[in-house]
C-alpha cells in the first residue's frame, strides 16, 4: 500500500536523518529504518489523487478568445494521435469540468425544451379549442430563434448554457406576443369583423403592447448586454439571445402572424363555403 508520512521540518532535511530513525521490531528492539527500507530521494506529486478507486491526475487550462467545444475537439484529436498509441494498459483519459458541465445540461435541455414546447402548444390547444391557432403562435418560436443565432453570430458570442436559457425566456416571451394578437383578431372576428378586416384592424391595435413587451424587456437586459466585468460570461449570452431574438421576433410577429392567420382562416371560410 502506498502511504506517505510527512517528518517535521528539523527531521527530514537530511536523507540520512530518515534512515537513523529507530524502528521498533517484534522482539522489543530497535533497529535503523535503513536496514528494512530503501531510502531515496526523489522528485514527485505531493499529493495522491483517487476517484473510483484510481489515482488521478489532473491537468488544468482556461480558454480565451474560443469556443468550449471546439477546444475540446482539438485536445481530443491531439490525444489520440500523440497519446493514445502509446499509452499503458490500465491508463485512461477523461476531459470534464467546465466542458463536462456543459455536456450534462445540454443533454438535459435537449428532452427539457422539446417537452416545454409540447406542453405549451397542448395549453394553447386547450386554451383556444383550435389546434390552427395554437399552431399559429408556435410559428413564432422559429422567428424568434432566427435573432438570438445571428445576435451571437454578429458579437462573437458562443451557443453555452445561459445562452440556451435566453432562448427559452426568448420562447416564452414570444408565444405571448403571438396570443396577444391572436386573441384580439377571433375577439374581432365574434364581432362580425370579416377576415382581412379582423387581421388589419388587430394588427393596428396590438401594435403598441407588442412593442411596449419588446421594448421593456430589452432596456431591462441592456446593462447586462453592456457588462464587461466579473459574471459577464454568464450574462451577456443570455442578454444577447434575448435582445437580438426580440428584435428580429417582434417585427416578423407583426407582419408573418396576422399574414398566416388571414391565410389558414381564409382558406377554412373557403372549405365551409
Amino acid at each position: 500500500f502506498g502511504i506517505q508520512i510527512r517528518s517535521q521540518e528539523p527531521f527530514r532535511s537530511d536523507p540520512e536523518d530518515i534512515r537513523d530513525i529507530l524502528v521498533p521490531t517484534s522482539q522489543g528492539t530497535v533497529i535503523p529504518l535503513s536496514q528494512v527500507a530503501s531510502v531515496d530521494s526523489l522528485t514527485g506529486p505531493i499529493q495522491i489523487n483517487r476517484e473510483k478507486n484510481q489515482r488521478r491526475w489532473i491537468v488544468q487550462g482556461n480558454i480565451r478568445g474560443r469556443d468550449m467545444g471546439s477546444v475540446v475537439a482539438d485536445i481530443e484529436k491531439r490525444i489520440a494521435e500523440r497519446v493514445l498509441p502509446g499509452l499503458p494498459d490500465g491508463y485512461s483519459i477523461e476531459i470534464g469540468g467546465q466542458f463536462e458541465n456543459q455536456q450534462r445540461a445540454m443533454k438535459r435541455l435537449s428532452i427539457i425544451v422539446p417537452t416545454v414546447i409540447g406542453l405549451v402548444l397542448m395549453m394553447l390547444w386547450m386554451s383556444f379549442g383550435a389546434m390552427r391557432h395554437a399552431l399559429i403562435i408556435i410559428v413564432n418560436v422559429p422567428l424568434a430563434l432566427i435573432g438570438g443565432i445571428l445576435g451571437l453570430l454578429a458579437t462573437g458570442a458562443y451557443l453555452s448554457v445561459p445562452a440556451s436559457v435566453g432562448f427559452i425566456a426568448l420562447f416564452g416571451i414570444a408565444v405571448q406576443n403571438g396570443m396577444v394578437l391572436v386573441t384580439y383578431f377571433n375577439d374581432l372576428r365574434e364581432r362580425g369583423k370579416s377576415v382581412d378586416e379582423a387581421v388589419t384592424q388587430g394588427a393596428e391595435m396590438r401594435l403598441r403592447p407588442v412593442l411596449m413587451t419588446a421594448l421593456t424587456t430589452v432596456l431591462g437586459l441592456l446593462p447586462l448586454l453592456l457588462a464587461r466585468g466579473i459574471g459577464a460570461d454568464v450574462q451577456r449570452p443570455l442578454a444577447i439571445v434575448v435582445v437580438f431574438g426580440l428584435v428580429t421576433s417582434t417585427l416578423l410577429t407583426l407582419f408573418v402572424i396576422p399574414a398566416v392567420y388571414a391565410w389558414v382562416e381564409s382558406g377554412r371560410e373557403e372549405e365551409r363555403a
